[in-house]
């Protein structure tokens, strides 16, 4: 298990992208969260199997139709034991 904590920038807020997440990363099997941040961001934290990490961020580049994702920034975290995926 894993775990990373991400930054989206872009046109990633009222495009339904964090319901898009939470969909994407349950049908992965991943635990963490997601949440808009006031600088028009999306901040997330996932927790998981390695591949499965690898597949949820490479899938959040492209995101819902209607995002546009700029870039993403990553960094390693440390695991919270969370279960299940949920908006903050």
């Amino acid at each position: 298990m894993t775990s990373c904590h991400l930054i989206i920038h872009g046109k990633v807020q009222g495009v339904f992208y964090r319901d898009w997440t939470i969909a994407t990363a349950r049908s992965l099997g991943l635990a963490g969260w997601v949440r808009n941040l006031s600088d028009g961001t999306v901040e997330a934290h996932l927790e998981g199997e390695p591949q499965a990490i690898e597949r949820m961020i490479a899938a959040m580049h492209d995101g819902p139709p209607h995002a546009r994702v700029d870039r993403i920034v990553s960094r390693d975290a440390e695991s919270a034991g969370l279960t299940g995926f949920v908006r903050r």
